[in-house]
C-alpha cells in the first residue's frame, strides 16, 4: 500500500486507487460518474488537529457550512460536537434537518434577510455576526417585533492581506465584509444601545486558503487592541471569534496544521492576558477539502496541433474553482501502469464554455473509457455546483473504512424540471 502524499485515506493498493478501503474504481461502476466520494476518517482526523489544539480552552469550532452543505457531511461534523457557521436561510435548514443545536450557530454573511433573522430567532441560534452598522438597526428592529434579543457579535475587517486569491480575500478594506476597524467601537456603542440586542462577541475573519501562519497572528493583535477599547468602554465581551480560512495542500502548498496554528494563537492570546476567553472558530476548507475525490471518465482523447485534449464526463458545473479562480486540482488515474508512456493534456468537460477545463498541462496515461480522480474535492465543488447546459448534478458517497453509503443520489432531468412551469 502506498498513500498518495497530503493525501493519507488515499493509496495505491496493486496499482488501484482505494479512499479508506473501498476501491474507487468499484464505486464508479456501483454510482457511475461524475461520482464525489468523500472519506469520513479524513474529515474526523482534521476535527482532531483542531481538538487538539483547542484542548484545554473554552472553545467551540463551528464548521463553516458553506465549503461543504451536504447533509450526511453536516452529520459528520454534528456528531463529532461541532457547531455550525451558516450564511443564509438555507443552510440553517440544513443543520437543523442534520441534527445541530441551534444554539451552537452563528449566522454570518454581509445580507441577511429579514425573513431569515426571523427564522434564527425563532428557532434559538447562539449568535449573529453583523457586518454593517445598517444590519445592527435591522435586526433590532426585527427582534422587538418577535419579542426576542439577538445575541449579536460585530465582525470586525482588519484591513490584514491574508496574501490568497483576490477573490477569497475578506479582511482587506476593498473587501465586502464587516465593519471598518477604525469605525468598530462607534458601532459597538450603537449597538449596545439598541434594545433589541445583546452584544456577546467580536468576530474576524480574513480570508480563505490561507497557508502562511503571520496573517492570523497580525489580525489577533488588532482584533485584541479592539477588545481593550470596547471593554473600557464598558462593553463586555463574551468570546472572541478568530474566523477560520486555514488552507489544505492542493499543490505542494504548506500551510501550518491546525495543532501547530493554533498553539502559536493561544501562546500571543495568553501573552495578552485574553487565555480564559471562551473562543469561537469557524474551519471549512481544513476540515472537507482533502477528504473529497470527484471520479470522473475519460469520454474521448482529442490531439491537436496546440493541445492534446483530455475530455471527461466531469465539467465545471460540478468542479467549478478552476474556472472561477483559475484553481489547482491535482488529477490521477484510478488505475496505474507503469508500462504507459504519458503525454501531455488540458483535462477538460463537455460544456459549452472555453473555461470549462479541470486541468492544464497534465501528464497522464490514459486512453476513453478509463476513470481518473479529481483531488482535494471536498470542498466548494459540490456546494457550488450548478445545473449549466441542464446538467444534473453528481452523485456522492461516504466512505467509512470497508463501507460506502450513497448520501445523495444523482439529480436527473426529472429533478431539474420539477419546479418548472410551461406558459399556458
Amino acid at each position: 500500500m502506498t498513500p498518495l502524499p497530503g493525501h493519507p485515506q488515499l493509496a495505491w493498493r496493486d496499482d488501484e486507487l482505494w479512499l479508506e478501503d473501498v476501491r474507487l474504481a468499484a464505486l464508479a461502476q456501483a454510482y457511475g460518474t461524475p461520482l464525489f466520494a468523500y472519506s469520513k476518517a479524513s474529515m474526523l482526523a482534521a476535527l482532531s488537529a483542531y481538538q487538539r489544539g483547542l484542548a484545554g480552552r473554552k472553545a467551540t469550532i463551528c464548521y463553516a457550512m458553506k465549503a461543504n452543505s451536504s447533509l450526511a457531511v453536516l452529520q459528520v461534523f454534528a456528531q463529532a460536537g461541532c457547531g455550525f457557521d451558516i450564511v443564509s436561510g438555507g443552510e440553517l435548514e440544513r443543520v437543523l434537518r442534520a441534527g445541530a443545536d441551534p444554539a451552537r450557530v452563528i449566522f454570518s454573511g454581509v445580507g441577511k434577510t429579514r425573513a431569515e433573522m426571523r427564522r434564527a430567532l425563532e428557532v434559538g441560534i447562539g449568535c449573529f455576526n453583523v457586518e454593517s452598522e445598517s444590519e445592527l438597526d435591522v435586526l433590532d428592529e426585527v427582534a422587538r417585533a418577535c419579542g426576542r434579543v439577538a445575541p449579536v457579535s460585530i465582525r470586525v475587517n482588519p484591513n490584514v492581506d491574508a496574501k490568497t486569491h483576490p477573490y477569497i480575500s475578506t479582511g482587506l478594506k476593498g473587501n465586502k465584509f464587516g465593519i471598518a476597524h477604525e469605525r468598530a467601537l462607534h458601532a459597538y456603542r450603537h449597538a449596545a444601545g439598541l434594545r433589541g440586542l445583546s452584544v456577546v462577541g467580536i468576530d474576524c475573519h480574513i480570508g480563505s486558503q490561507i497557508t502562511d501562519t503571520a496573517p492570523y497572528l497580525d489580525a489577533m493583535d488588532r482584533v485584541l487592541d479592539l477588545v481593550q477599547a470596547i471593554e473600557a468602554a464598558g462593553i463586555p465581551l463574551k468570546h472572541i471569534d478568530f474566523g477560520g480560512g486555514l488552507g489544505i495542500d492542493y499543490r505542494g502548498d504548506t500551510p501550518p496544521a491546525a495543532d501547530a496554528l493554533w498553539a502559536q494563537l493561544l501562546a500571543r492570546l495568553d501573552a495578552r492576558g485574553y487565555g480564559d476567553r471562551h473562543l469561537m472558530i469557524e474551519p471549512g476548507r481544513s476540515l472537507v477539502g482533502n477528504a473529497g475525490v470527484c471520479l470522473t471518465e475519460v469520454l474521448y482523447l482529442k490531439p491537436g496541433e496546440q493541445k492534446n485534449f483530455c475530455i471527461v464526463d466531469a465539467a465545471m458545473n460540478d468542479l467549478p474553482r478552476p474556472a472561477m479562480y483559475q484553481a489547482w486540482h491535482g488529477i490521477v488515474p484510478l488505475h496505474r501502469d507503469a508500462q504507459r508512456v504519458p503525454q501531455r493534456y488540458d483535462v477538460v468537460g463537455p460544456v459549452c464554455e472555453s473555461g470549462d477545463w479541470i486541468g492544464q498541462d497534465r501528464e497522464l496515461a490514459v486512453r476513453p473509457g478509463e476513470l481518473l480522480a479529481v483531488l482535494s474535492a471536498g470542498a466548494y465543488c459540490m456546494s457550488m455546483a450548478s445545473n449549466y447546459n441542464s446538467r444534473g448534478r453528481a452523485a456522492e458517497v461516504l466512505v467509512d473504512g470497508a463501507e460506502a453509503t450513497l448520501i445523495r443520489a444523482r439529480e436527473s432531468i426529472e429533478d431539474q424540471l420539477r419546479s418548472e412551469r410551461l406558459i399556458g
